[in-house]
This record gives structure tokens, C-alpha cells and sequence, in this order.
């Protein structure tokens, strides 16, 4: 498929001109607050205040043009897009890479994958000159946005200077659907003048093309194809054992609210017992706040509560003794999986609409979810199907779930083998999706 090709983009009406221009003068406008924000930010998270410059478009040392540009907003799409880049390098050898991140989260994974002549910048806020001096200053061949982050000036300055702008891993939960629907006049001519979208579902397929999106495919979801690292998961079983009959319950990617729901659930079960007899029927605690941010907040909370907690950075040869083992640590989600029996969900059971759940299950570890699994909707059905989830209403019906679960030694090794299975079973996409990347690139260019 040829370049041109790709650019057919659809023409603005009227009305959508008219939303575009209110809508570039709304983020213009907005530019003093996101300043304060990240300075803000960058208090408690230092890379937030580098190269503040540049989520303004004013980037220095010139890069050769030819790049391939990938944008991984935060972490989970920079895990994803380390999966994607792999494959592309293995298809197209001495690719020259341009990534860009929003968060810092972000920004951290991405370094990882990062080569001799790469680069790694932030990409700019959605004001129209912002956008135009990025593509300008790199010249990329083509962009690659990860699952979900389309902003109306980035791509209508791609149309512009002819650079194919792809939607690849791409969902769209009925939420977010809802409110593209409702802002036709500006998300519409988003959508319409991507070159391509390729699809995590068929339900996020429908929901693109109902938004005048071209869906090239239904390819999955490239998480699947994450392998979680050996050496953590040794070592997290290693520790497991440590534990000998006493359960491991984790509650991993937790969001804020439910930290203080799981406290109410532990004190329900406690209430009117002695701290020992609470002991021996309730398993080993860990928690794994999503945000590093939040870590100093969460330890206050159990704390407070009458807890004990115990850090993963003030461990040495095992864990701790401790009510509440703390993960602090960024990048060791394998080992925490490994570490426990059965998982809490972080993110779905407050209206976040769940973590990745993905890993969970790559590691072998059952998960309990609550209602809110609409980031990961299909993966979060088949996970249920499968037999490696299930799914309660709320945290004190998840902890019931899982010390169910734990109670019976056989079905939960039951579930933790389809935890497995139902990872395998899905792999694969991250292949396809470069495969349909370079498709739009003629032969020879982004080598």
C-alpha cells in the first residue's frame, strides 16, 4: 500500500472547522495551566520537569528524517509498544525510532527499548503550532498510536504534511464511545483521517467505524504477547515458599479508594476476633499501588488503620514480617504475581476501568475483578470464561471470592493452570500488527 494511498483524508465541513478553530483556541489557551501542572507533577515525579520545552514543540539536535514515530502515552502502552518495536526491528533491521510519551510512567519503560540513533521525546500538548514544529523538527515516515490516543491538531497536522498516522492495538470502551459521539463535529474528522485502524476487538472495530475510522483488522490484543521476566518470577516463588501454609492475597495496580475499601474488608473479618485467631484464618496481605506517587499515602493508610506494613525496598534476603507487605518497586509485576495465590484486581473495582490483566494471567496467577474491567473488556470476558477470573461486585465480596478460592487447593490450581492456557491462547498480535505497519511504508523506507 502506497503513501498516497493512505492520504485520502476526508475533508473538514464547516461545522468541523468551526469545532477545530474553538477547540485550538481552547488548548492555547489552556498552555499556562499545563505549565503549573507539571511543575506540580514534577515534585513528586522529577521527570516531569525535564524538557518541559518540548510538550510545547521546541525540540533541539536535529535528527535525520525517516524515522519511524511510535507514541506510548503511558506505561501499559509503552509495555505494549516494546512488544510492537521488537517485531518491527526483527521485519524491518536498522529502523531508526522515534518515541514519544506523555507521562512519566511512561517515559521510564520506554528507555528500555530504545537503540544507537533512536530518540525519545515528549510529545507535544494539542495546540496546532505545537504539533506542526514536532512533525517538522523529526519528519517521521509515519506514526504509530497506541490503543487509544487520538488528538484532533496532531492528526490533521499529519494530513497535512502527508505523514500516515496509524491507530494500532486500538480500543474503545462504550464510555469513551458515548463521548465521541457526542463531540462528532470535532473527534470525527479524528478518527475518519487515520490511515488505519487496527482493532483489539470486534467490538472496538464496530465502535471505530460507526466514527467514520478505516479498520484494516481485527489482529488482538499485542499484551498477550508479553513474556513476564524469569528471574522475578524464581525469586517471587521462591519467596511464596517461604510462606509455608499461610496464603498469599495480593491487590495489584490498586487505584485510589481502594486501599480504604480493602482496609474495611480486612476489619470487617477481624472484628470481634484476637489479633491471633484474625491471623490464622487470613492470608498474607501485599499491595501494589499503581502510581509511585500514592506509595507514601497507602503505607499512612494501612498505618493508620493499625496495620503494619512492610516495603519491598526494605527487604533483603525474603519479605518482611508484616499485616501488609507494601510493592513499591516499578517494573517487577511478575514478581509480585509470583508471589501470591490469588490477585485483586487494582482499578476495577472503583471506576477506573481496570488494570492490565494480561500479566496476571501470564504469570499464572487467578484474578478477582470487580465491575469495572472496560479497558480491558474483552480480555476480562475471556479471562472469566476461561476459568482464571472471576468477577464480584465490590472489594469485601473480592475478598470472600478469593479466600473461597484459596480454601480449595484443587480448583485454584485449577484456575492457575487456566490462567495459562487462557494466556497462550491469545498470542500473536504484536506479529501481525508491525506486519500491517509496514504494509503502508513503500520497500526500503524506515530502514
Amino acid at each position: 500500500m502506497s503513501i498516497n494511498r493512505c492520504l485520502m483524508a476526508r475533508n473538514l465541513s464547516w461545522p468541523e472547522r468551526l469545532t477545530l478553530l474553538v477547540y485550538s483556541c481552547l488548548v492555547w489557551l489552556a498552555q499556562p495551566l499545563l505549565r503549573r501542572k507539571l511543575s506540580r507533577r514534577a515534585k513528586q515525579e522529577s521527570e516531569y520537569g525535564l524538557l518541559v520545552e518540548e510538550r510545547f514543540g521546541h525540540y533541539q539536535d536535529r535528527p535525520g528524517a525517516g524515522a519511524i514515530w511510535v507514541h506510548a502515552v503511558s506505561l501499559g502502552e509503552a509495555r505494549a509498544a516494546a512488544l510492537l518495536i521488537a517485531q518491527l526491528r526483527v521485519m524491518r533491521p536498522g529502523m531508526s525510532l522515534l518515541l514519544t510519551h506523555s507521562t512519566a510512567t511512561g517515559w521510564a519503560a520506554g528507555k528500555s527499548v530504545l537503540q544507537s540513533g533512536d530518540r525519545q521525546v515528549w510529545l507535544p500538548w494539542d495546540t496546532r503550532g505545537a504539533t506542526m514544529r514536532f512533525l517538522k523538527h523529526f519528519r517521521p515516515l509515519m506514526g504509530v498510536l497506541i490503543e487509544t490516543e487520538v488528538w484532533p491538531n496532531l492528526v490533521q497536522s499529519c494530513v497535512q504534511l502527508n505523514v500516515p498516522v496509524l491507530l494500532v492495538n486500538a480500543r474503545l470502551n462504550a464510555a469513551s464511545f458515548k463521548s465521541a459521539r457526542r463531540l462528532r463535529w470535532l473527534s470525527g474528522p479524528a478518527y475518519a483521517n487515520l490511515t488505519k485502524v487496527l482493532a483489539q476487538s470486534d467490538a472496538d472495530a464496530r465502535r471505530f467505524e460507526q466514527l467514520g475510522a478505516k479498520v484494516d483488522g481485527v489482529l488482538g490484543n499485542i499484551k498477550f504477547d508479553a513474556q513476564p521476566a524469569a528471574d522475578q518470577l524464581t525469586l517471587g516463588r521462591r519467596w511464596r515458599k517461604l510462606q509455608s501454609c499461610r496464603p498469599v492475597l495480593a491487590m495489584v495496580s490498586s487505584r485510589d479508594g481502594e486501599e480504604a475499601a480493602l482496609i474495611t474488608a480486612l476489619l470487617a473479618r477481624k472484628s470481634g476476633k484476637g489479633p491471633m485467631e484474625f491471623e490464622s484464618d487470613c492470608p498474607q496481605i501485599l499491595v501494589v499501588p499503581r502510581h509511585p506517587q500514592r506509595i507514601g499515602d497507602v503505607a499512612s493508610l494501612f498505618l493508620a488503620a493499625g496495620f503494619s506494613v512492610s516495603r519491598r525496598t526494605e527487604w533483603k534476603e525474603q519479605p518482611s514480617n508484616a499485616d501488609i507487605w507494601l510493592g513499591d518497586t516499578m517494573g517487577e509485576l511478575a514478581l509480585y504475581y509470583a508471589m501470591c495465590d490469588v490477585a485483586l484486581l487494582g482499578g476495577s473495582f472503583e471506576r477506573f476501568g481496570g488494570q492490565n490483566l494480561i500479566e496476571a494471567a501470564a504469570c499464572g496467577c487467578p484474578l478477582i475483578m470487580g465491575p469495572h474491567t472496560y479497558n480491558f473488556a474483552q480480555a476480562a470476558d475471556w479471562a472469566e470464561q476461561a476459568g482464571a477470573a472471576r468477577r464480584t461486585s465490590d472489594v469485601q465480596a473480592g475478598l470472600d471470592a478469593a479466600l473461597d478460592w484459596i480454601q480449595q487447593p484443587e480448583v485454584l490450581k485449577r484456575a492457575q493452570s487456566a490462567c495459562l492456557s487462557f494466556a497462550n491462547a491469545h498470542q500473536g498480535a504484536s506479529q501481525k500488527t508491525a506486519a500491517a505497519i509496514l504494509d503502508v511504508l513503500p520497500e526500503g523506507q524506515g530502514d
